[in-house]
């Protein structure tokens, strides 16, 4: 069923991926992000993380056959103002490896009230959503954002898989919610490129490979400061799988809509989770969903192009909120397709995974 599987995201030919600017002329090998809309068992798939331009062996996805977290297909409106603005790194004091756990968020996010369908809503100042981070790229001179992460501790930052290149240079904004301001909560960290850590498993060329462990992690160049506006996210536990309608919220800084604009300030969005059951059936997503991953949405909510690596947030029985999922894929006709929900990294499946790494580095 995979004879159509078209190439998701080619890190190793990554070296432009923003917002603006020309498109890199053909032939320039260097100058495009080569991710591509994905034809998988018959079904059009779109990463979700940021980048107008991308070379490949299909056209371009443009116009209504959109979609993707980490991800524009073709070029779409608005630049965000100020997004990316350049900041001095902050030194922090780090907790004690025993206090980290009992340290990640409690508060709600809130139910957002108002929206056009399929939008994510804004929030109030990130309330129990301070465990967000903006991952950015190096841009020509300054940093602009790309994808979503979440803080796992006060050294670590959890991504998606795809949003990673050997050939970008990052940085992580902690306490960020409005890109079009200077808030004074943002805490600029560098990442080393010896530092980042991206599942074995994961394949960029075969995304029917690569999906099932689109997954990454980033070590801080030093340690964040915990307070009022950065907070640690909770892992689940291992092997954890939610029930059927189970509420959970995305979060991120990508697009409101397909092919809309990008905002300025963090959105979220309630979103159920989809059962594996539900949505592996043939009128859904079929066989391209894998236990390792978690579903949810799939009416007029969606994340949605630029969200990509950010966290699907669900309350757990002690109060505590849980990062169930890493944003990875959405359906390339559109984010808010009926039956398509977003589709998540399932994170209870790779806790074995991201305490080794971390405990071994």
């Amino acid at each position: 069923m995979w004879d159509n599987l078209i190439t998701l995201y080619l890190p190793e030919y990554v070296s432009w991926a923003g917002r603006g600017g020309p498109k890199p002329e053909s032939g320039n090998s260097g100058e495009s992000l080569a991710l591509c809309c994905s034809s998988l068992a018959g079904l059009r798939l779109c990463p979700l993380q940021v980048a107008y331009w991308r070379r490949c062996q299909l056209p371009l996805c443009s116009g209504g056959a959109l979609g993707a977290l980490t991800g524009w297909w073709g070029e779409v409106g608005g630049t965000g103002k100020g997004r990316g603005k350049r900041r001095g790194g902050i030194q922090g004091r780090g907790l004690a490896p025993s206090l980290q756990a009992a340290a990640c968020s409690t508060n709600h996010p809130g139910v957002p009230r108002y929206g056009c369908p399929g939008q994510l809503f804004p929030t109030a100042h990130r309330p129990g959503l301070q465990g967000e981070v903006s991952l950015q790229y190096l841009k020509g001179e300054k940093y602009d954002h790309i994808c979503g992460a979440s803080l796992i501790s006060q050294d670590w930052v959890l991504t998606a898989g795809h949003c990673i290149s050997k050939s970008l240079s990052y940085q992580v904004v902690l306490g960020e919610h409005d890109f079009s301001v200077e808030e004074g909560s943002e805490q600029v960290i560098p990442i080393l490129t010896e530092d980042i850590f991206v599942h074995p498993g994961w394949n960029p060329y075969c995304i029917a490979c690569g999906s099932v462990n689109d997954v990454a992690l980033m070590k801080l160049s030093q340690k964040a400061q915990l307070n009022d506006k950065v907070q640690l996210a909770c892992l689940p536990p291992a092997g954890q799988i939610l029930p059927h309608d189970t509420p959970c919220f995305v979060s991120g800084w990508g697009t409101l809509y397909t092919g809309g604009p990008l905002p300025d300030k963090l959105q979220q969005a309630q979103l159920p989770v989809v059962d594996h059951a539900h949505c592996s059936h043939q009128d859904w997503w079929g066989n391209d969903i894998k236990e390792s991953m978690i579903c949810a949405g799939g009416d007029i909510r969606s994340a949605c192009n630029g969200d990509s690596g950010g966290p699907l947030n669900c309350r757990g029985s002690d109060g505590r909120w849980y990062i169930q999922g890493i944003a990875s894929f959405v359906y390339g006709e559109g984010c808010n397709t009926l039956k398509k929900p977003t589709v998540f990294t399932r994170d209870s499946a790779f806790v074995s995974w991201i305490e080794e790494t971390m405990a071994n580095n």
